[in-house]
């Protein structure tokens, strides 16, 4: 009889607990309901918004950077908009009830992590404007080779982009608030090693380089091709520049000339 007694006061208690916390319960099922339809209405006229706004513009810019020898990115902007705020409402919502439910532990964890969100935007924000950056650089170092008609281009401008991002994303680590002491040793010892092997490469051959492009931009900026001129006693006019050699069309046919040798030379331009 004791234990059926013991088992009838327990059963009560139980039932009186679920009795007190039925209320809640039933509020926060009505809460989650509600709150689902919300995030739905929510995250669809968001993304309406943003494919009228054309974000995906920004996308587009973002799939065509090349990563590496024929990698790209492939995401879609708008989309991981819309779910990254469907996920940050989910959860809110999940804050809630962790609050309404007294359940201290989950909702400080959770208000935690919320906290440091900014922190991680902003460290994805900084990695996709650097990201940018980066591919305008490379771009554009690509087109200075080309218009210079130099070799090795494309694999300096993939090089200083690699470098860059590099930079870029131990700032946002940083940003971020994860250490980055040894990645930042290692990064410094692999940049001191490739300036000394610039300097000596700069030292052993680069002033040919550079000096073949002095000349080149020299020759381009004094003489335009249409001019006439006068070289050594032979006068044409000036047909094409390369960076390498001038080429001069005169009454015996095309004289192909050294850059080199217009530069050391005197040569008389005719009005």
């Amino acid at each position: 009889m004791k234990f059926l007694d013991q088992l009838k006061e327990s059963l009560q208690r139980l039932w009186l607990d679920i009795a007190a916390s039925a209320p809640k319960v039933i509020g926060v099922l009505v809460l989650i309901i509600v709150f689902l339809i919300i995030t739905k209405i929510i995250t669809s006229v968001l993304k309406k918004v943003l494919l009228k706004a054309n974000v995906n513009k920004l996308g587009e810019k973002l799939n065509q950077i090349e990563l590496s020898e024929g990698k790209t990115l492939n995401i879609n902007l708008v989309n991981i908009i819309v779910k990254t705020i469907k996920w940050l409402l989910y959860l809110v919502l999940i804050t809630v009830v962790a609050d309404i439910l007294e359940l201290t532990m989950v909702s400080e964890g959770l208000k935690s992590f919320m906290a440091y969100l900014p922190k991680l935007f902003t460290a994805l924000a900084i990695v996709t404007l650097g990201l940018l950056f980066a591919t305008f650089v490379k771009k554009s170092l690509q087109r200075l080779f080309e218009s210079l008609e130099l070799s090795g281009g494309k694999l300096i401008s993939q090089l200083v982009f690699l470098i860059l991002m590099v930079l870029i994303s131990v700032t946002a680590l940083n940003q971020a608030e994860i250490n980055t002491e040894i990645i930042t040793s290692n990064i410094k010892m692999i940049l001191a090693a490739f300036l000394l092997a610039f300097a000596l490469a700069f030292g052993l051959g680069a002033r040919n380089v550079i000096e073949k492009v002095l000349h080149t931009f020299y020759t381009r900026k004094l003489y335009e091709v249409g001019k006439v001129i006068e070289f050594n006693g032979i006068r044409g006019e000036v047909e094409s520049i390369n960076s390498i050699s001038v080429t001069i069309k005169t009454e015996k046919g095309k004289l192909i000339v050294p850059i080199k040798d217009i530069v050391e030379s005197q040569v008389k331009i005719q009005d």
